[in-house]
């Protein structure tokens, strides 16, 4: 029985074994705007990372999303359902991050952008505003 399972989750996300890793992705295509820069970071809750980056003096866009999975057109929860799975096999292995040139970045579902800023599941609205050190609460 997965985590999922235990936790009352009872859709499992395909067989990550079965997915066929071949399947090309392409380079983001995204541009920025003349004058501007594009970065891209990965990181767990995209949540809080995003508030912190709307915070920063200079960043005039900021989108959540999903990049280097091997689903197309991924959800929240297909992605974190997908990772789960197989990462769960490993729990017992030591963790690290790569660093890996960016593949398609797929824009995360509208509620989810700007999420903390918009007052997140609770409605507590948690300042954007450039240069703010208010602490970060992510409560999904």
């Amino acid at each position: 029985m997965n985590i999922l399972n235990k936790l009352g989750f009872g859709v499992r996300s395909p067989d990550p074994s079965a997915m066929d890793p071949t399947i090309p992705q392409s380079p983001d295509d995204d541009s920025p705007a003349p004058g501007q820069q594009f970065a891209q970071f990965g990181a767990g809750c995209f949540w809080g990372v995003e508030l912190v980056f709307q915070r920063v003096s200079g960043v005039t866009k900021t989108e959540v999303g999903y990049t280097q999975g091997l689903l197309h057109n991924p959800t929240y929860e297909k992605a974190a359902k997908e990772s789960m799975e197989r990462h769960q096999k490993a729990f017992n292995r030591k963790i690290v991050t790569e660093i890996l040139p960016a593949k398609k970045f797929y824009r995360a579902e509208e509620y989810h952008q700007q999420y903390l800023a918009k007052g997140g599941r609770s409605g507590f609205k948690q300042s954007a505003e450039k240069g703010c050190n208010d602490p970060i609460r992510c409560y999904g």
